[in-house]
């Protein structure tokens, strides 16, 4: 069960097995349906290792430096079974290359080879995903409603023949784009409010780590990630700079994310997540329809001049309704 009473939340707690079923569902459908590599056995291992810490931190409450810890030796083993960015595009600079240095070695009779710069970045990604994903877990069906649409643009790029010169080669990461966001979507109808279920850090966390392993895996789609997961990126980001300003434990959770601004606002749990989804949506329409770079850039300019107008209006929103009383 989970406990409310640890966010100041007056409610009963709710069941915390949601992950559980995510997990196990996953599991089994990529058994049956996605063909095995090392780039698979690699993002099954580090998926069953996430999703191993979050079931024992809803249990026991684990301290952020393990889990922090632990989630690095995940994304690490990604890199070792040869999943991890060998470039950037960058706007009005070019493409980055992160093929400079090289390490050669075999895992389980594969040859595996990984670039140091692309090692760096990868860890650092998937690190910053999976908790910007578990900092928007904040309302129910928020989590499973970005990771819904998260997943299925990713998946529409991945066969995309405007993109990918062979469509064909993109068919494990499609499909198992396809198995999660038709779980999280599955999911989103118990989770949204009232929730009868709640996935918890085992299921967030293991969205989290499977939209980044996807933003990179088979073709790095990390700029149309960043595009649709802006929202909890750049409110991610928010509440930790804010968190260190103010001498608190960024790692520490408070009610003063986005979604929860939205609901100081007034909005009820209902409106609050469909609007957040739609801004996702929205900008999760645009990756799709405006393909290079340089467009990209400004879609992500724009969000971000939208979070900083829409964090400010919510902010100021419940000091002017106490003024107008």
């Amino acid at each position: 069960m989970d406990r409310p009473e640890r966010y100041g939340l007056k409610r009963a707690p709710i069941p915390y097995y949601g992950g559980i079923a995510i997990y196990l569902a996953f599991l089994i459908s990529v058994i049956i349906f996605v063909p095995f590599d090392v780039r698979v056995v690699g993002l099954l291992f580090g998926g069953t290792l996430i999703f191993l810490l979050g079931f024992f931190d809803d249990k026991f409450s684990l301290s952020p430096f393990l889990r922090l810890s632990v989630q690095f030796l995940a994304a690490l083993i990604l890199v070792v079974f040869g999943i991890g960015v060998l470039s950037i595009k960058l706007p009005f600079i070019g493409s980055i290359d992160f093929t400079s240095i090289k390490i050669a070695f075999s895992v389980f009779d594969f040859d595996v080879v990984v670039y140091l710069f692309g090692a760096i970045f990868t860890v650092f990604w998937v690190l910053a995903i999976i908790n910007a994903m578990n900092f928007v877990d904040g309302i129910s069906g928020l989590n499973s409603g970005v990771s819904a649409i998260a997943a299925f643009i990713i998946f529409i790029l991945s066969i995309h023949p405007g993109i990918h010169e062979n469509p064909a080669g993109q068919f494990s990461v499609a499909t198992i784009a396809l198995i999660i966001s038709a779980l999280a979507l599955a999911f989103f109808v118990f989770d949204f409010y009232p929730p009868k279920i709640l996935m918890g850090d085992s299921g967030s966390t293991f969205f989290g780590f499977m939209i980044a392993t996807l933003a990179i895996f088979s073709g790095g789609k990390v700029a149309t990630a960043f595009l649709v997961l802006g929202l909890p990126i750049l409110d991610m980001v928010w509440v930790v700079v804010r968190r260190i300003l103010s001498g608190q434990n960024f790692w520490k959770g408070d009610l003063k994310h986005l979604h929860h601004r939205l609901l100081m606002a007034g909005l009820s749990e209902r409106t609050a997540v469909l609007s957040y989804l739609f801004i996702v949506k929205i900008f999760g329409i645009m990756a799709v329809i405006f393909v290079s770079t340089d467009q990209k850039f400004f879609i992500i300019v724009g969000l971000v001049i939208l979070m900083l107008l829409l964090g400010g209006a919510l902010i100021f929103s419940p000091r002017l309704k106490e003024k107008r009383r």
